[in-house]
C-alpha cells in the first residue's frame, strides 16, 4: 500500500554532518505530514522534527539550531540535514507519514530505520 524507505545513516564522528532522505511510495493520495523520530540505544522512541505539507516545521529543543527538516511534496520526499553531531544523536532513525485518510484519524506509515552513529 504504502511504504517508507530510509536513506543516508552511517558512521560519523562528533562535529560531522549527516543527511537523511525519506521516500514515500505506493498508493498516495496525499501526505498532511511527514517526519523523523529517533530511538537511541537504551531509551523510547522519540521525535526529532516534522513537517506538513504547507511547509511548517517543529523540532525537538535537542535538535533545534543544528537539523534542518525539508520536504519534497512532488518526490513524496523527506530529508533531515544534520550538522554538528553529537554522540547523544545516536540511534536509529526513522521516517514517519501521516495520511489523512484510510481510517477516522488518518494512517501512520513507518520507515523500518536506518542508524546513525556519532563517534567521540
Amino acid at each position: 500500500q504504502v511504504q517508507l524507505v530510509e536513506s543516508g545513516g552511517g558512521l560519523v564522528q562528533a562535529g560531522g554532518s549527516l543527511r537523511l532522505s525519506c521516500a514515500a511510495s505506493g498508493t498516495i493520495f496525499s501526505i498532511s505530514a511527514m517526519g523523523w523520530y529517533r530511538q537511541p540505544p537504551g531509551k523510547q522512541r522519540e521525535l526529532v522534527a516534522a513537517i506538513t505539507s504547507g511547509g511548517s516545521s517543529n523540532y525537538a529543543d535537542s535538535g533545534k539550531g543544528r537539523f534542518t527538516i525539508s520536504r519534497d511534496n512532488a518526490k513524496n520526499t523527506v530529508y533531515l540535514q544534520m550538522n554538528s553531531l553529537k554522540p547523544e544523536d545516536t540511534g536509529v532513525y526513522y521516517c514517519n507519514a501521516h495520511l489523512p485518510y484510510g481510517s477516522l484519524r488518518g494512517m501512520d506509515y513507518w520507515g523500518k530505520g536506518t542508524l546513525v552513529t556519532v563517534s567521540s
